[in-house]
């Protein structure tokens, strides 16, 4: 039973392969969707290897997180998203596997490339009938600019998009940011905590105002999190959240809301460097297990 096109991308590495079975789609609870999508990122590139990095790195990882097995839930690995096309169609593509996998009861974790990709997940969200959540995000950009070098569909604009669909954003970690971007925040009534705030202080938990929707889709750019952490990212900037005060907000929502999906961007590995992709991996592994355990 599935109508998803292609069950797996031979040559390709699956999430944890090293330690399970590739399930099928319909036997999983988690679905990661590679999307090596890079097309406008305006300063170091890489992001388009950060997906198959990060699917090889979790070979080396253990089933057993610290807390739980997430695993257990079963872990789908899609083929990476088609690339062909300009961005719009590419955004569509990245909607149409995301539908997919919502209709079929599962949960999306997708894997980038830039930012953008994050418009996509939502456009399938919207397309699955799922029209009252918020997205919390991780970034250290607010990237709400209505267009970047032109480029509506910029890494750099993909918050504006999802605030141009009605869809309430709360922004945690951002500490590069225009004067445009003030603006908009103001207009469109986004909520958040900049770096300035929580890393000075170490904040672990923070309260979702009471009218946030209660599904929420979970946004982490890399760049986020502190550069001594991951400097493996084209957009680098100081003063970021650490490792355990990432996971603690997270699992701060995770508390606090349904969570419906979530993903990692922005992470460009480099070359010889295996610590950051492990890392990455690892952590998307932990906020499984936050969400398997936050089910119950």
């Amino acid at each position: 039973m599935t109508d998803f096109d292609q069950l797996a991308a031979p040559g390709y590495p699956v999430f944890l392969g090293s330690e399970i079975q590739q399930p099928k789609p319909d036997k999983a609870f988690f679905h990661i969707l590679p999307a090596p999508y890079e097309d406008s990122v305006s300063y170091g590139g890489g992001t388009k290897k950060g997906p198959s990095a990060i699917l090889g790195a979790s070979w080396q990882l253990e089933t057993w997180d610290g807390k739980s097995e997430p695993c257990t839930q079963g872990i789908f690995t899609h083929p990476p998203v088609d690339l062909s096309g300009g961005a719009e169609q590419v955004i569509d593509n990245i909607a149409a596997t995301t539908q997919k996998i919502i209709e079929h009861g599962g949960f999306p974790i997708a894997l980038g490339g830039e930012h953008t990709v994050t418009y996509g997940i939502i456009k399938g969200l919207l397309a699955a009938g799922i029209d009252d959540f918020g997205v919390v995000q991780i970034d250290a950009h607010a990237d709400l600019r209505e267009a970047y070098e032109g480029n509506p569909y910029s890494h750099a604009s993909v918050m504006k998009r999802i605030v141009d669909e009605d869809i309430p954003l709360f922004q945690l970690g951002i500490r590069a940011l225009c004067k445009e971007e003030i603006k908009t925040r103001k207009t469109y009534g986004v909520h958040h905590l900049d770096a300035d705030i929580l890393v000075p202080k170490n904040i672990m938990q923070f309260d979702l105002p009471d009218d946030f929707p209660n599904k929420v889709f979970f946004t982490l750019d890399i760049d986020g999190m502190d550069p001594s952490i991951f400097p493996s990212t084209g957009t680098p900037v100081p003063g970021g959240l650490g490792w355990y005060q990432t996971l603690s907000l997270f699992e701060s929502v995770v508390r606090q809301r349904e969570i419906i999906g979530f993903d990692l961007m922005e992470f460009a590995p480099i070359e010889g460097f295996h610590a950051y992709e492990f890392s990455a991996a690892f952590l998307v592994y932990k906020m499984m297990g936050i969400v398997d355990r936050g089910k119950s």
